[in-house]
């Protein structure tokens, strides 16, 4: 048994040097030395001897369960709660170092704490000043918590024969240390467990240290250590040693002091390696699998060979909206949709059972009864007797994806404000209507719609009000024809109607007047009402000579023009007696014709930049005639004139020959950029296209690839896909690029992308205008982002008109980009100076592509923005119905609980974030009751409030997506 007092005589002896050392330190300084012992976990007591008072730190207090201010400053707050058995000790020892009869003080004894409980602490002091009569003034020391410590010891005499009898009868290996010798004895099973024989003995502590893995090395030494010094009574410790073939070994050690002089050193420990190497093993893979299994945001499920479901992970949760218990010991099917027939599960089943895995698109149903689809796997799992243990399926919710992809393909046929066919669906409802015409042997009616004065509404009541009228008036339209009938919006103001079957032209009559009344009719929007009215334009088909479908639709804008010239609100039938357009449009392309041998064609540049780099990647070559009279005109004034007729191609081939003079121009003055070009379809299509350009490259013997390149309007009507491909392959061998221009606006979006061999494509402004506060332009922007890099485009973006487009574009993961918040188009002469100067502003240098578990946010963001300006309008009456309130209804409100619910809202922002969405939904409830009781302006005045709020919080919607 360990003598007590010899271990305190030990102890002192050891700590004789530290304390004189630390009593030194104390004077130097004293700061230091407390701020140390506190931070062991120690208590710390400072004894004013004359005055009899002690200095108890805040953590001797807290060892005893007292606060801060239940105990005072006397030095009977320590002897009154000494043991009784102790106390007498303890005082002999505190006199036996004051009188200097000992080095320090140190005694071990029981101290009562507040809970009534007794606890073993070390006390220990050293004088650090006496007075020049040697008497002590001031006693500073430590209080050490050694309860664990004595109750070890008590343990451990106890279980000591116990444990050297279990230790001889056990399998594993047995040490022991002689520390005084440095000597430490294996056991046969200790040293078989390293691989190493009889003769290889492990005969000392260094050796064995030498053994241990590097990075295991201290840990397992400093357990040793704590063991030997009394700071622990025992150790168990898991690490590696090397075995002899040069392999590692996972070792789990166990050791104690077993004896220790009278002086309390430590003489010799004994101790255990257990091999623990398939364990950890086995720790390893199935820490992996658990990881796998319940961090993977694909759903997994597990059934037995019967299908019944044994496990899911969190995924599946979160997907299915089943909790886990709900769902074991039931069959997959409570998730069945009711979509698929038999003959799909058994397909499913036949690849199972023949190839043991199947993967595919299948319909579920969530617990709430929603239908969603999913891409799913499933793999069969066998014993290794071949029999079927389990049936493991993975699947990934694609709802979103499936979302963008109906949107893609509605954005492809429908406009996406009026929900009627576009361009697209309208030629192709055309053909329909016209091969029924031809077949049937009846009329078919092209009807061109301009509204008048539509700019003036948007111009005095804002561009919702607009878009609001244009939705009132489609409505109206499409009631007032039949349902054979087709009405399509192809631009602005402007839509099309198809009247297809018709008798004659009398039967038309009526159906253009009810299209214009229903047009004339007031429509209240908001506070207000406003009026507009229409001129109409119409041609028939069949007619005298054959005509394209293309050419119907400009005789019914010709007609549409003489409507309005005839004083609108009318409509005007297109033929050959009254078509003074003909006529007109003779003369213009004659105009035309004139200024291009009078060389009055320039041509202005707009470049274009990597927005992240700052390069300046091209120029746009954009043509502008310079009348004499009229001064310069920009291409809208000219070019639609010119459509269709051979003047086109003419007019196209001197801007390729200009371009390609200024790019010569431009290298020597060192400027080395590619220029691209606009070429019409029907250029595109001439037989000698690739001749002529061929022609025009050898003429400039300075031409590299790369040079040049041709923009396809997206909008041109390209009749035979296959031959304008091989055209482009043509043009791409010898060195001229294509890209798709104005993409997402024209007659055949997805066909020209998968068709055409263009490398690069343009996304049309009307995507990118909105975007940062119409979520719908923003999911078609990113819809056609993702198009591009699925066919291996490269994007840019056009009408980048503010810093916070290029950040948005930025994020999205376009770099590309034109616009005027870049610059203007500019002469040729201004090019090089302005290269030379431009650079990427650093909120665009700096931007980050957002990561694609964060895209979320960004439509979040988008959507609160909207939703502000959405109050905005109403409380300026400038529509007629509040937004949604409800701050769980609105879009961002219904995002912020899904996010909630798939428990991602442990972010500290996403808090704020919640806070500051209610504080804005508040707000705006109350500013809509004041506009409510009319107080409007009032309303108004305050809607600084609500910006703030909104600005607060797409800060903190920043903050979480920069934190994940």
């Amino acid at each position: 048994m360990v003598n007590t007092r010899a271990k305190a005589n030990l102890i002192a002896e050891e700590l004789n040097e530290e304390i004189r050392a630390q009593a030194t330190a104390l004077q130097e300084s004293e700061s230091r030395w407390k701020f140390a012992i506190e931070g062991s976990g120690d208590g710390l007591w400072d004894w004013n001897v004359p005055q009899g008072t002690v200095f108890f730190t805040d953590r001797w207090k807290e060892m005893l369960g007292f606060a801060a201010d239940e105990i005072g400053s006397g030095l009977d707050e320590w002897s009154k709660r000494i043991h009784p058995d102790d106390l007498v000790q303890a005082m002999a020892d505190v006199q036996a170092h004051l009188e200097g009869r000992t080095p320090l003080y140190s005694n071990e004894h029981r101290v009562r704490c507040k809970d009534g409980s007794w606890k073993w602490f070390l006390d220990r002091g050293l004088v650090v000043a006496r007075d020049t009569a040697n008497k002590p003034l001031r006693v500073i020391g430590t209080y050490t918590d050694i309860t664990e410590r004595k109750q070890a010891e008590e343990a451990l005499r106890e279980s000591e024969e116990r444990f050297s009898l279990a230790m001889e009868a056990s399998r594993d290996g047995i040490w022991d240390w002689n520390l005084s010798t440095g000597t430490i004895y294996c056991s046969p099973a200790l040293t078989a467990m390293l691989g190493f024989d009889s003769t290889d003995v492990i005969q000392d502590v260094n050796q064995w240290q030498e053994l241990i893995h590097p990075k295991d090395r201290q840990k397992a030494y400093q357990a040793n250590m704590d063991c030997v010094n009394g700071l622990t009574e025992s150790f168990v410790i898991e690490y590696r040693m090397q075995a002899r073939e040069g392999g590692w070994t996972w070792i789990l050690g166990r050791g104690r002091t077993v004896h220790r002089d009278a002086s309390g050193r430590a003489l010799r420990m004994i101790g255990t390696h257990q091999d623990i190497t398939e364990r950890k093993q086995a720790e390893e893979k199935l820490q992996l699998a658990a990881s796998v299994f319940s961090t993977a945001r694909e759903g997994i499920m597990i059934t037995d060979p019967d299908g019944s479901l044994i496990d899911v992970n969190e995924a599946f949760t979160s997907i299915t909206g089943f909790g886990h218990d709900e769902v074991i010991g039931k069959h997959p099917r409570i998730l069945s949709s009711g979509r698929h027939g038999p003959e799909f599960y058994a397909a499913m089943w036949h690849d199972l059972k023949e190839r043991g895995h199947w993967n595919g698109e299948i319909w579920n149903r969530r617990k709430n009864g929603e239908v969603y689809p999913v891409l799913q796997t499933i793999t069969t799992v066998h014993d290794p007797e071949g029999n079927v243990r389990h049936y493991v399926a993975l699947f990934s919710d694609i709802t979103s994806i499936k979302k963008h992809q109906n949107q893609l393909e509605r954005s492809a046929h429908y406009d996406a404000l009026t929900s009627l066919p576009n361009r697209v669906l309208l030629a192709d409802r055309q053909q329909h209507a016209m091969a029924q015409a031809r077949r049937r042997g009846r009329l078919m009616a092209v009807a061109f719609l301009d509204l008048d004065g539509f700019k003036a509404i948007n111009d005095k009541h804002g561009h919702e009000a607009g878009d609001a009228l244009l939705i009132a008036l489609s409505t109206r339209m499409t009631n007032s024809l039949r349902e054979s009938d087709t009405l399509a919006r192809i631009g602005g103001d402007e839509f099309v109607a198809v009247l297809a079957d018709l008798s004659g032209v009398e039967e038309s009559e009526p159906m253009l007047s009810r299209l214009l009344a229903a047009i004339a009719e007031p429509v209240p929007i908001g506070a207000f009402t406003v009026q507009v009215s229409a001129s109409l334009g119409v041609t028939f088909y069949p007619q005298a000579e054959d005509i394209e479908a293309d050419q119907l639709q400009r005789q019914a804008d010709q007609a549409m023009y003489q409507a309005k010239l005839a004083g609108k609100n009318c409509y005007h039938v297109f033929d050959t007696v009254h078509d003074r357009s003909v006529r007109g449009q003779h003369e213009s392309i004659e105009d035309i014709r004139r200024a291009l041998m009078e060389r009055e064609f320039v041509l202005y540049y707009h470049p274009k930049v990597n927005m992240r780099s700052g390069a300046v990647v091209g120029a746009e070559a954009l043509i502008r005639w310079q009348h004499p009279q009229l001064g310069l005109l920009a291409p809208a004034s000219f070019l639609p004139v010119m459509e269709g007729h051979p003047l086109a191609s003419e007019i196209g081939e001197w801007v390729i020959e200009s371009a390609l003079t200024q790019k010569e121009i431009w290298r020597a003055a060192g400027l080395d950029i590619p220029i691209s070009v606009n070429v019409g379809g029907r250029q595109l299509q001439q037989p000698d296209f690739v001749q002529r350009l061929q022609a025009v490259l050898k003429a400039h013997p300075a031409f590299r690839p790369g040079d040049l390149e041709m923009e396809v309007l997206e909008t041109s009507a390209l009749e035979d896909i296959a031959r304008v491909s091989k055209v482009i392959e043509a043009c791409r061998a010898l060195g001229v690029a294509f890209a798709l221009d104005d993409f997402g606006t024209g007659y055949s979006s997805l066909t020209y992308l998968k068709r055409l061999p263009v490398s690069m494509l343009k996304i049309d402004q009307s995507f990118v205008r909105d975007m940062l506060d119409d979520p719908e332009d923003l999911a078609i922007l990113e819809g056609v982002l993702r198009l591009a890099s699925a066919f291996l485009r490269v994007p840019i973006a056009e009408g980048v008109e503010t810093m916070e487009h290029g950040k948005m574009l930025l994020q999205l993961g376009c770099d590309l980009a034109q616009g005027y918040v870049i610059a203007r188009p500019m002469p040729a002469d201004q090019m090089p100076a302005w290269a030379a100067t431009w650079s990427a502003p650093s909120a665009w240098a700096n931007c980050p592509q957002i990561k694609h578990e964060h895209r979320p946010l960004l439509h979040a963001a988008v959507e609160h923005r909207a939703w502000i300006v959405a109050v905005e309008g109403f409380l300026k009456g400038e529509r007629a119905r509040s937004p949604q309130l409800d701050p769980h209804q609105c879009r961002f409100g219904l995002w912020l609980d899904a996010e909630r619910r798939a428990g991602r809202d442990t972010q500290p922002s996403f808090s704020a974030i919640d806070t500051l969405h209610l504080q804005t939904h508040a707000l705006a409830d109350e500013l809509g009751q004041l506009r409510t009781e009319g107080r409007a302006t009032e309303a108004v005045a305050r809607l600084g409030e609500l910006h703030s709020l909104c600005n607060a919080l797409l800060g903190q919607m920043k903050v979480l997506g920069t934190s994940g």
